[in-house]
């Protein structure tokens, strides 16, 4: 009688600390909601439209051809562009993202629908939101889409391509790029969000 109580009373102390450690635990952050990302933007594209129709006019803002896919949980991102041009390679791309991205977001022009193999993943997605970059526009395929899509982080490309890119540093930074006949230079604003991309000479009130 006296053993049965003994372990009736380590049964009863045993269930209470694992009680209490469950409800100390913490929610890990891969288990945020949908909409709360690492970049908040506060905007929508149709808005910033209807706001400024004659810099639609004047070209001084233009909508990138809707040829991208969203990948990545933020669905909304914005920031001053930093442009880089590769082909089949991304030791250039790796290098930028290495650095602190400050807000701003990475405009790859990978060769658009002939790009042979994939630019970005998952690990230079995750380190990109890591260091600060608002997001990453790919003219050309990316890889790892589950990783992606489980990422806090915004991401467009034209499609997927499981073959991993060179590593031969082929390519140029900083220069203007030609998307899909559309001239983008460094330094101009980036608004993306589900209803698709808008390029503005400027930063805009939105």
């Amino acid at each position: 009688m006296f053993l049965k109580f003994r372990l009736c009373c380590v049964d009863s102390i045993f269930k209470a600390f694992f009680l209490s450690y469950i409800d100390n635990l913490k929610i890990p952050t891969h288990c945020l909601a949908e909409d709360q990302c690492y970049n908040t933007a506060s905007f929508k594209t149709a808005d910033i439209c209807e706001k400024y129709p004659a810099l639609l006019t004047t070209r001084e803002l233009r909508i990138l051809p809707p040829l991208f896919g969203i990948y990545g949980r933020c669905r909304a991102f914005s920031g001053p562009v930093v442009t880089v041009k590769v082909i089949d390679d991304n030791v250039l791309v790796r290098e930028i993202l290495a650095t602190k991205g400050e807000g701003r977001v990475l405009l790859i022009d990978a060769g658009g629908d002939s790009s042979r193999c994939a630019i970005i993943g998952g690990k230079l997605t995750v380190q990109a939101k890591e260091l600060g970059w608002a997001g990453i526009v790919v003219n050309g395929c990316i890889r790892d889409v589950d990783d992606i899509n489980d990422t806090d982080f915004g991401v467009r490309a034209l499609a997927s391509n499981p073959v991993k890119p060179g590593k031969k540093r082929v390519g140029q930074s900083h220069v203007a790029l030609n998307i899909s006949g559309m001239v983008v230079l460094e330094g101009e604003w980036l608004y993306a969000d589900s209803d698709g991309i808008l390029i503005s000479k400027y930063e805009l009130s939105v």
